[in-house]
């Protein structure tokens, strides 16, 4: 084996070692993409209400590094490396890597890297940890996940409100009055202050009321339902159960749920 292939050979390894192991090590490292994640998409929201600047944009290509880095490491390790495109997380990085060139492609674009967040929870291993390591993770995880989706659709649509309509509608001068538009439309209050004209205009409109009321309801359904614990059922697989389940609901199996060694 030549000098090249044994290193590529040494890296794929260490890489899938940080992406996949179970090691301390690799929990850090994984924690350590989560944070990136999070401080991205922190960015994100802040920087699409201000004016572009050279500092800002030169972030911009730091974060665009950042997430290209991540995303050809996971395909490196990729068992067979072109099916990775036909996953929706890649096509997502690459949107994101490519809004973060927004002075390019065109500022309305900007809001399309919080895309990113769509595998924000995704790994696997990342999740498991953080079940076993936060009890406010396990207590509140359907939410935190309905709560993440509720915010992309919202940030990705304002992102298409502004980037199809701040050219020609002088309803739409900026990042805010997309979002405001997005909002009032999602929450069906529609004050008609703002509004889009023309067949893009509407059919924007439908998709935001429907598909934002369905995300909408379905963040308020798991607020107000009673709380559950994932605790698989040794014979049946049900995940969600009440905290005090002794019995599963499903199929009556005894359970044995741990708790938080509270009172």
């Amino acid at each position: 084996m030549s000098t090249a292939a044994s290193s590529f050979g040494r890296l794929r390894s260490a890489l899938r070692s940080l992406y996949e192991g179970t090691s301390s090590r690799a929990h850090r490292f994984r924690y350590g993409l989560l944070a990136f994640d999070i401080v991205t998409v922190a960015f994100i929201v802040v920087t699409s209400f201000l004016p572009r600047m050279p500092v800002l944009e030169g972030i911009d290509l730091l974060f665009g590094l950042g997430v290209a880095a991540d995303l050809a490491a996971r395909i490196l390790i990729a068992p067979r490396p072109w099916r990775e495109f036909g996953r929706l997380s890649t096509w997502t990085d690459l949107i994101a890597i490519l809004s973060f060139l927004a002075p390019v492609v065109g500022e309305g674009a900007g809001f399309l890297r919080i895309l990113r967040t769509l595998r924000l929870f995704q790994n696997y291993h990342l999740q498991e940890r953080l079940r076993r390591d936060s009890s406010f993770f396990r207590a509140n995880e359907e939410v935190i996940e309905a709560g993440i989706n509720l915010g992309v659709f919202i940030f990705v649509m304002t992102s298409l409100v502004y980037a199809t309509q701040h050219w020609s509608n002088p309803s739409i001068a900026n990042s805010v009055d997309a979002l405001y538009f997005t909002v009032t439309s999602l929450t069906t209050t529609g004050y008609g202050d703002v509004t889009l004209p023309g067949t893009v205009g509407r059919l924007l409109s439908v998709v935001i009321m429907l598909c934002g009321v369905t995300l909408f309801l379905r963040l308020a359904q798991v607020l107000v339902r009673p709380h559950r614990v994932r605790f698989p059922c040794p014979a049946c697989g049900l995940q969600r159960h009440e905290a005090d389940a002794v019995h599963c609901k499903a199929c009556g199996h005894i359970l044995n749920i741990p708790d938080e060694g509270g009172d």
